[in-house]
């Protein structure tokens, strides 16, 4: 689909649809509803390969991409789906977030990025890239813990080798087995 052949109404209903690509299927399910429930029309996948797939069957507004994927990222999909429609605003989500998946996100094409746990309504400001009032939220970045500067240094590092643990693991002089454990844990939130 050409983006300079969308009209005036076909961007409205564009505005609606949705592309979620997360591979929990629980938390796919019930993001999907709770969007539906809000006026959009969902289409959730689980893989990369199924949204490129489901990109021919539907035209698309919005994506929601989850970053870890079962056996890959979806940073991948970004100029794809920038190629089909180079007018999507596309939110990135992780559970895993840090500051060099975000940058790379954005670089790729992503108009967001946002942190798991996530509610619709902080997902649909994102999208429409308005703050969300919540107090609890809201963090004083000045001050960061080194836990959390050791898992930014190891996600930038992770990224200038393409994910491969691997060659990650010896840039940073770190056992592969320490480095997957540190992986397999959710980031430091301080």
């Amino acid at each position: 689909m050409s983006s300079s052949n969308v009209s005036k109404c076909d961007s409205e209903q564009l505005a609606k649809n949705i592309l979620l690509v997360e591979d929990d299927e629980t938390l796919g399910h019930v993001t999907k509803l709770a969007l539906e429930k809000k006026g959009y029309s969902v289409s959730h996948v689980k893989t990369v390969l199924d949204a490129q797939n489901t990109l021919h069957k539907a035209p698309y507004g919005l994506a929601i991409l989850d970053l870890k994927l079962e056996d890959e990222t979806s940073l991948d999909l970004l100029p794809i789906l920038k190629r089909h429609n180079e007018h999507i605003k596309v939110l990135v989500l992780t559970a895993y977030a840090s500051i060099a998946t975000a940058v790379e996100a954005v670089k790729r094409g992503a108009h967001n990025y946002l942190p798991k746990p996530a509610t619709v309504q902080e997902i649909l400001a994102a999208l429409e890239e308005q703050e969300v009032a919540d107090s609890n939220k809201q963090e004083d970045m000045s001050i960061i813990s080194t836990k959390r500067l050791e898992w930014e240094h190891i996600q930038r590092s992770l990224l200038r080798n393409d994910g491969n643990v691997s060659a990650t693991a010896r840039e940073l002089n770190m056992h592969r087995r320490t480095l997957q454990r540190k992986l397999q844990k959710y980031p430091v939130k301080e």
